[in-house]
């Protein structure tokens, strides 16, 4: 079986020790490493172990082929949106077409460092249901603009910044995607 245990604790910012110590009962991180290589086998009772420590259904330990990760499109800080210096890919905990990832590394409005917010594309036709809304917006040399949707004509978008004290800013945009999902660790 192949599992995605490594994606989700990386994704999470957990260690192996910490996933480790929240298993019920508690196990070692030796133990969690060899089941994320696959040099030991993951049982259905490990899965469930595993998935309660994460906070996720063991489902989504489950690398499925129709089931793709979800790229990172952007990270976002307390300069702005910007692409990652690697590419990057986080697991949805269930999947669905036209979606991307940010990853918050500091806090900005109202997104705090961890958090992951779940986007869903949308073509300049529908830029309406992002309308006041949180929205990631592609713009040149691969940067990205990331705020609320002031007000749109076509494929331009007039977007305010998440950041404090932030100028709109207008862009051409041949896609935006709108926040659907807020994923905050506890």
């Amino acid at each position: 079986m192949i599992t995605a245990i490594r994606e989700v604790r990386r994704a999470q910012g957990l260690t192996l020790e910490e996933v480790a110590i929240r298993c019920v009962p508690p196990t070692t991180a030796q133990t969690i490493g060899r089941l994320e290589t696959g040099t030991r086998t993951v049982s259905v009772g490990w899965l469930n172990r595993i998935a309660a420590a994460l906070a996720v259904d063991a489902a989504d330990l489950v690398r499925l082929p129709e089931r793709p990760d979800l790229p990172v499109a952007a990270i976002l800080d307390g300069a702005g949106a910007s692409a990652p210096r690697r590419a990057m890919s986080v697991t949805p905990p269930r999947s669905e077409g036209d979606l991307i990832a940010i990853i918050v590394q500091a806090t900005t409005g109202d997104y705090r460092a961890g958090d992951m917010i779940w986007c869903r594309r949308l073509a300049p036709a529908d830029y309406i249901a992002a309308l006041h809304r949180d929205v990631l917006a592609p713009a040149p040399a691969g940067r990205f603009a990331f705020g609320r949707l002031l007000a749109f004509d076509g494929d331009m978008v007039s977007i305010l910044p998440a950041t404090l004290g932030a100028s709109p800013v207008a862009l051409r945009c041949a896609w935006i995607a709108v926040a659907e999902r807020l994923v905050r660790n506890l």
